[in-house]
């Protein structure tokens, strides 16, 4: 989680993926939990994903409220990424890394499952989410591969097609990293509801706020 972003009239580096493949659906998770209920952990993967979007959205709504805290002046119609803010994804909730108010994170998560939920879906896609960073390493690892076994077995052709492979990985991965983000990886919290909010620590013993969520058909 790296790079510090700002974009105008509310919109983010993914507006391409606007044009929604499959549009979410309020109930689609809720149905699918149904069809499906016998497999076995499939609660636990729809949940996961709904929650990792609602943390994704808090992060987003938190770094504009502070961006308008510090910066009166500025206009309130950008989405900044506030860099000391990052959170952890789990099936009963997430935790949020960083100096927040508990009062503006309790408002800060209502209006991000509002506007998720009301259509603002790019709100689910983060570019510092964990995601980017599998994808970029998988695919340097699936292009190195290629590259070893397509090219002669000469130090210097395969010193290049190694740096070759590592630059084609780091410019493709944060659009891959999003796709799979947008729909792998996130769901729109359509059936999550908040719970409570503490102020606690996580398994490494971290402190953090930990925002409590249970499913709701």
């Amino acid at each position: 989680m790296n790079t510090p972003a700002s974009f105008p009239d509310h919109s983010s580096p993914f507006n391409f993926f606007n044009l929604d493949l499959i549009a979410p659906s309020p109930h689609q998770d809720s149905d699918l939990l149904q069809q499906l209920s016998f497999v076995p952990g499939l609660h636990e993967i729809l949940m996961l994903r709904q929650v990792h979007a609602l943390e994704h959205a808090t992060v987003w709504v938190l770094g504009e409220t502070m961006s308008i805290y510090s910066s009166p002046r500025k206009s309130t119609n950008v989405q900044f990424d506030n860099e000391s803010l990052s959170g952890l994804s789990t099936e009963q909730g997430f935790y949020l890394y960083g100096e927040v108010n508990i009062s503006h994170l309790r408002r800060a998560v209502t209006l991000a499952q509002h506007r998720l939920t009301n259509g603002e879906w790019d709100l689910a896609v983060h570019p510092r989410c964990g995601t980017n960073l599998s994808v970029a390493m998988l695919l340097t690892a699936g292009l190195a591969v290629g590259v070893y076994v397509m090219l002669p077995f000469r130090p210097i052709e395969q010193l290049i097609g190694l740096g070759l492979a590592a630059t084609t990985a780091s410019e493709l991965a944060p659009d891959l990293g999003a796709i799979a983000q947008r729909y792998l990886t996130t769901a729109i919290p359509f059936n999550l509801a908040i719970d409570n909010i503490i102020c606690t620590r996580d398994t490494w013993g971290r402190e953090a706020h930990f925002v409590r969520v249970k499913w709701r058909d």
